[in-house]
């Protein structure tokens, strides 16, 4: 699909898959993120059984890709982990000890995170020629988000971040679409979305009238079906030239 977007204002993006990227198998690498998470319970007075506490996480993780396609309430990580705490006789258990366990488990998922080489140019690019940087980010963990943003140093090119974890509600669902929209106090014909997933990114622009930026690099199948995208792209470095009008004022 060739086509261009004229009159932005503002550009929305993804964040996994989108403007970062995985590369190696995560069966290794949650074995090792759950050992983490275990012993720092375990150094807090938390005796869990890693094979069991394994097997409870991996349940969650099961479920929680399962329900993405039927529900848009966000279920945090940290939720899940005081659940499976209370289920093990672990009550009131402190959240700084908890968010202690997720930034161990975290710090190892993290490492299988890569940026892309483009997301930098593209991003300066864009801001420089005056449009304004927004992100809507489907995650169970929003600190996991800001640690990986701080990490690259994107921070800056962001007016507004939004994760779901953040605010409870899952792309495609069009409240968290409309709480970007009202951070920027602007229209959806304004502004454009850019992910890679069909369900919640591009599916979410159409409904709420935002223009669609499809980027398939790190897409398995090529169908966005029902989602309609306007533009598609392999790479994030196809953005700038599709944008054709530099807005003429904030």
């Amino acid at each position: 699909m060739t086509s261009t977007l004229s009159n932005l204002k503002v550009v929305f993006f993804d964040f996994g898959s989108t403007l970062i990227y995985t590369k190696d198998p995560w069966p290794p690498i949650y074995e090792q993120a759950d050992r983490a998470l275990v012993g720092v319970l375990k150094q807090a007075g938390i005796p869990l059984d890693i094979r069991a506490f394994s097997s409870e996480f991996e349940t969650f993780l099961d479920n929680y890709y399962a329900e993405r396609g039927t529900s848009t309430v966000e279920k945090t990580t940290i939720s899940v982990l005081c659940e499976i705490l209370t289920a093990n006789g672990f009550r009131s258990v402190p959240e700084p000890t908890l968010r202690e366990a997720l930034d161990a488990m975290y710090a190892v998922t993290q490492q299988n995170w890569y940026l892309e080489e483009d997301a930098v140019p593209t991003l300066e690019i864009l801001r420089k020629r005056g449009l304004r940087l927004g992100m809507i980010s489907n995650t169970s963990d929003d600190e996991n988000v800001q640690q990986m943003l701080d990490r690259w140093e994107l921070r800056r090119y962001f007016e507004n971040i939004i994760t779901s974890a953040g605010c409870g509600i899952r792309k495609p669902d069009e409240r968290i679409y409309r709480l970007a929209l009202d951070q920027f106090n602007i229209s959806p014909e304004q502004t454009a979305m850019v992910g890679d997933t069909p369900e919640a990114d591009i599916l979410g622009a159409n409904r709420m009238g935002i223009n669609s930026i499809w980027i398939t690099r790190r897409v398995a199948g090529l169908d966005p079906s029902p989602a309609k995208p306007d533009v598609i792209v392999n790479t994030l470095s196809e953005i700038p030239p599709i944008l054709t009008t530099i807005p003429s004022s904030r």
